[in-house]
């Protein structure tokens, strides 16, 4: 009996809002766009922050990134030189054997050097970022296997010239010939080549993602015959000569609730052996923790924002139904004298908005769920849309029926009987 009091008081309530279905979509419109700006910009912010999150993951929340860089005494210093000039800075070998040996909660280590050289297959020819590492370099930076496999102890021990390319670099240097078993000339130098991996690039938040597209990796200690330790690169004139053992030091922590305290501890103790601050210890997972923060912050902010376009609809309902109010006061009245109590006209009246609220809330969301596919498709932006970003917009907009129809549907109850039967 109840739920068909509850249809039937729909059923009348979208009856008198059809009566003016121009105005009651007129001001349906400000819950649709209102509901339609909410679910778009959370869907846009959700995909800008879901990228940003998912650089910084492919870095490893357990892994910790020590890298050699120039002090600004070094800076300085070579900035007044304007002949050949050689700068010793960063990493070191004995930093690589006490970072491994000095922690208990490290799990493997991979150092990295990191050089430039032209790489050469027959009359092809391309600028590759050559990378020394060892086999943990795979394990530590996870890439998918393309065809053959990566570095192994074996190629560490034997000294190896072979060498494992990325994706990229191999088609542009292997064009149409077969990948695997190819000799590339790299600097000077034969490598064979044994495997092509799929790599990244880019920055995770401000942390250099370790891999590049045009990576070529070579076992370590053939890196350091063939190459040594001293760089050399001239611009404008200018040759600089650098010397650096290691460029980068990759490290796992067994447990991530370690890797904080672990990092504290490896800058504390290569500071010791460093007279200058050429080094950097980057913590991946203490950006992943700031980024996941300042994504929900942001999240507020675009929804706090596109919220005013519902309060504005909210309010645009209760003037339409205040001056529905007024129309209706003779209907009103005779309602009352028939025996209508007062809380009937407070749901009738509460009714009409929620069902105009929900009605643009729902067009709302078809809008919604539109403009980030539109944005998606022609500015190839993610965007991704939430289950939580879809129904908190459309709840909100129920509510906002419900709290700025309450006043027109409070005033409506007040109406006396018998001056609405007079009234005109």
């Amino acid at each position: 009996m109840r739920q068909t009091k509850i249809f039937r008081n729909v059923a009348l309530g979208i009856e008198n809002l059809l009566l003016h279905k121009l105005r009651s979509f007129l001001t349906m419109l400000g819950v649709v766009f209102g509901v339609g700006s909410v679910v778009a910009m959370l869907s846009v912010g959700e995909g800008a922050s879901k990228e940003a999150l998912e650089q910084i993951r492919k870095l490893g929340s357990n892994n910790i990134i020590i890298s050699s860089v120039k002090s600004a005494e070094e800076e300085q210093a070579q900035a007044k030189v304007t002949r050949s000039s050689m700068s010793v800075y960063g990493l070191t070998y004995e930093d690589y054997r006490r970072i491994s040996e000095g922690f208990n909660h490290i799990r493997q280590t991979a150092p990295v050097k990191l050089t430039r050289k032209e790489s050469r297959l027959y009359e092809r020819a391309m600028e590759m970022r050559i990378v020394g590492t060892t086999p943990a370099w795979f394990d530590l930076v996870s890439r998918e296997i393309l065809a053959g496999r990566v570095l192994i102890r074996n190629d560490l021990d034997q000294k190896a010239p072979v060498v494992v390319l990325t994706e990229f670099g191999a088609r542009k240097i292997l064009a149409t010939e077969a990948v695997l078993g190819q000799t590339v000339r790299i600097g000077g130098s034969q490598f064979e080549i044994v495997g092509i991996v799929k790599s990244e690039s880019g920055l995770a938040g401000n942390i250099q993602i370790p891999d590049q597209e045009i990576d070529a990796y070579i076992p370590i200690e053939v890196m350091r015959r063939y190459f040594g330790d001293v760089f050399t690169r001239v611009t404008s004139g200018t040759m600089e000569r650098e010397r650096v053992e290691l460029h980068q030091i990759i490290v796992q922590v067994d447990d991530p609730k370690h890797v904080e305290a672990v990092a504290a501890g490896i800058e504390r103790m290569v500071e010791r052996f460093h007279k200058k601050k050429d080094f950097v210890v980057s913590v991946p997972l203490a950006l992943l923790k700031q980024a996941e923060a300042t994504k929900r912050t942001f999240n507020i902010v675009l929804g706090s924002i596109a919220g005013i376009s519902l309060l504005v609809g909210g309010i645009g309902i209760m003037n339409i139904m205040l001056a529905s109010v007024t129309e209706r006061t003779r209907e009103i009245g005779i309602r009352r004298a028939i025996g209508a109590k007062r809380r009937q006209i407070i749901s009738q009246f509460l009714i009409e908005t929620v069902v105009l609220s929900t009605t643009g809330g729902l067009i709302g969301l078809g809008v919604g769920t539109l403009i980030p596919f539109l944005i998606t498709h022609f500015s190839g932006m993610l965007t991704v849309m939430t289950l939580n970003g879809v129904l908190l917009p459309l709840f909100i907009s129920m509510a906002i029926g419900i709290v700025f129809g309450l006043y027109p549907a409070m005033n409506a109850a007040k109406v006396d009987p018998i001056i609405a039967l007079r009234h005109e």
